[in-house]
């Protein structure tokens, strides 16, 4: 429909002799009109932002919101506000249909201002995106329902039940490639839109918990939970144009998880907290869309175990974590580690842990961790104690090392 309300701004623009934009209710932009004025105000920087990031921040949102737009059936004039970027008056037609809010359609104010006649005529051309709006808000939802079935059913004739309805729903929008998108923890419904998704869901917090992603947030090797246990988790279809191009998909998975560092942190003591993403491998059909959505929740959870990926992490940049989330199905509990993976030893853990992960070499790991060669190799003594194992056997080494992530990714 983006054609349909392409047009019906440029009629607003038309009307009003103003360059207008569209967004809806959770202020993302759906379109915008073109300009030629050599007025640089017209061009401030809340409005450049919501262009180039097709989307308003949650204080312009709350600063715009309090003029009252939410609930306006008619033309707000909103007056400029240099101090918030906002270098030029505003007029928010709202967008409604049979009452309920489903956008707005923004015009930078001016002397003379429109008249009344061409305000209303503008308002019923709103009217008309409010209808497609609606119209799309309801496909929306049934394309919500028909995604969520997908990816909760049961293998065999429901999955492939599930999957053929998917595909009709999405019509056209079911060929091509797609991947799928996990974003766990999360609270609350989906958002309106995600740019680039055939189709989002919210997948609630006990099918959530079956894919080991609700406490995605949680500590690390002898840690506890985190506060994001037993939450749900964001789903997004995601359409790809290539296999080879997915730095689009990325930054759409990115702008889920508000505050995401540009670049990944060094590695820290516990994982971080808060929500993290994973971005499937793309697939040809939807028949494979129940294993790219394994592989999402596996590389969400190795997002939040491993901070250095970054909070959006590929499932084919997680490396041995992709083995370690097709075989534990749970938390680790081999008796050799259950007792080092206890919070009463949540230092030695972490210390087997680097230690193995720089390949054996006391040096390197003693200066990862910041203590004296002498004081790695008591822990490692003390490891050994409590786990019977000999960290100068490979195989042993493989089991420790094996259980240590295990725990890091349920944990």
């Amino acid at each position: 429909m983006k054609g349909d309300y392409q047009d019906l701004v440029d009629e607003i623009s038309a009307l009003l002799g103003a360059p207008a934009t569209l967004e809806n209710r959770d202020f993302r932009l759906i379109a915008f009109g073109a300009h030629d004025s050599d007025d640089d105000l017209v061009m401030d920087p809340v409005r450049t932002r919501s262009i180039l990031t097709r989307q308003s921040t949650a204080a312009v949102r709350s600063w715009f919101e309090a003029y009252g737009i939410t609930r306006a059936t008619g033309p707000v004039h909103i007056p400029a506000a240099p101090d918030a970027g906002v270098l030029r008056g505003r007029i928010c037609l709202p967008v409604r249909y049979r009452g309920i809010v489903q956008g707005y359609v923004w015009l930078l104010d001016q002397e003379p201002g429109p008249g009344t006649q061409a305000l209303a005529a503008a308002m019923e051309v709103a009217e008309r995106i409010g209808v497609l709006l609606a119209e799309e808000a309801k496909a929306g939802a049934g394309l919500s329902r028909e995604f969520l079935a997908v990816l909760t059913a049961g293998r065999g004739w429901q999955q492939d039940m599930a999957v053929a309805a998917l595909r009709v729903a999405l019509g056209p929008g079911a060929e091509g490639l797609h991947a799928a998108v996990c974003v766990a923890p999360w609270a609350g419904e989906a958002p309106a839109s995600v740019p680039g998704a055939a189709a989002v869901c919210v997948v609630p917090g006990d099918a959530a918990d079956a894919n080991g992603v609700a406490g995605a947030s949680g500590g690390g090797p002898g840690g506890s939970g985190g506060a994001g246990s037993g939450g749900g988790a964001l789903a997004v279809l995601l359409r790809l144009r290539s296999t080879d191009a997915l730095a689009p998909a990325l930054t759409a998975v990115g702008r889920l998880l508000p505050g995401a560092p540009s670049a990944p942190a060094p590695e820290p003591v516990a994982p971080a907290r808060g929500p993290t993403a994973g971005l499937s491998d793309p697939v040809r059909t939807l028949a494979e869309l129940p294993a790219a959505w394994a592989q999402a929740t596996a590389a969400a959870r190795t997002a939040a175990a491993r901070p250095p990926l970054g909070p959006v992490a590929q499932w084919s940049e997680i490396g041995p974590y992709r083995m370690l989330a097709a075989l534990a199905a749970g938390p680790a509990d081999d008796p050799a580690t259950r007792t080092l993976l206890g919070p009463a030893h949540r230092e030695l853990a972490r210390t087997a842990e680097v230690f193995l992960d720089c390949a054996g070499q006391a040096g390197r790991a003693a200066a990862a961790l910041g203590i004296h060669r002498q004081t790695l190799y008591y822990r490692l003594g003390r490891v050994e104690q409590l786990t019977g194992l000999d960290l100068d056997d490979g195989e042993d080494r493989l089991l420790l090392h094996m259980a240590l992530k295990a725990a890091r990714l349920h944990r």
